[in-house]
């Protein structure tokens, strides 16, 4: 047994960065957690016409809807055992934003047949994607995010690429700062760039049969279809 990431990513798991190899070896097996805190130094959104698409996402942890530099941040990464007996991965992000905190939902799982990572967002996982990860050359990890896809009950549609979006992360290892660093960037193929963030943060490890899965972490609904 392993990490999900590991198990996806095979031998190119040991080419990134130490620290990346702990960090994306959080797992059941590991018995480890990992929470981060950090600062973005900037979190934005594209033009005007992005907001309503922002403001509904958000209502159900997805996206965020507002803008601003030096925004204090958490992400946690916490695994567990989901309804389907699935080993499942949280990446809650929460960001302190002026008004009010604002949270990015994902729960990650490994494909039935091993060969991907599946990326379900918001607190009712209605969206999926399939996710690629890759060692850069320089020890970092990029990861992709493939079409998504609605699903509520019978309903199981690929979401148009007019409305759709694909993400890009590239996370790293600052050894002379002893931080990681993050950049997201999310954007549509008609529309261009929709929502991103970049900034660093430093981790802290958990044993999770002592801190288990705090309340309001996990998603209302869970999805069985993968």
């Amino acid at each position: 047994m392993t990490s999900i990431f590991r198990t996806v990513m095979g031998a190119d798991f040991d080419r990134l960065h130490p620290e990346l190899r702990r960090r994306f070896s959080v797992g059941l097996t590991s018995g480890e957690a990992c929470t981060g805190h950090g600062v973005m130094d900037r979190v934005w959104h594209g033009g005007a016409f992005v907001k309503p698409f922002l403001a509904l996402g958000a209502t159900r942890h997805i996206l965020v809807p507002q803008q601003g530099r030096h925004i204090p941040f958490t992400i946690e990464n916490v695994p567990y055992t989901d309804g389907f007996g699935r080993e499942t991965v949280t990446f809650v992000r929460t960001f302190q934003l002026p008004g009010r905190p604002r949270r990015f939902d994902a729960q990650m799982v490994l494909g039935p047949r091993g060969d991907r990572i599946v990326d379900y967002l918001g607190t009712h996982q209605h969206l999926a994607t399939d996710l690629r990860f890759r060692a850069e050359p320089d020890g970092s990890l990029s990861i992709r995010s493939g079409e998504h896809r609605f699903r509520e009950g019978p309903v199981d549609v690929r979401v148009p690429e007019v409305v759709g979006a694909r993400a890009e992360v590239r996370e790293s290892y600052d050894e002379r700062a002893g931080r990681f660093r993050i950049r997201v960037d999310v954007t549509n193929r008609r529309f261009g760039p929709l929502f991103g963030y970049r900034g660093s943060f430093t981790a802290v490890y958990s044993d999770i049969r002592a801190c288990g899965v705090r309340p309001g972490l996990r998603p209302v609904r869970e999805e069985p279809r993968a």
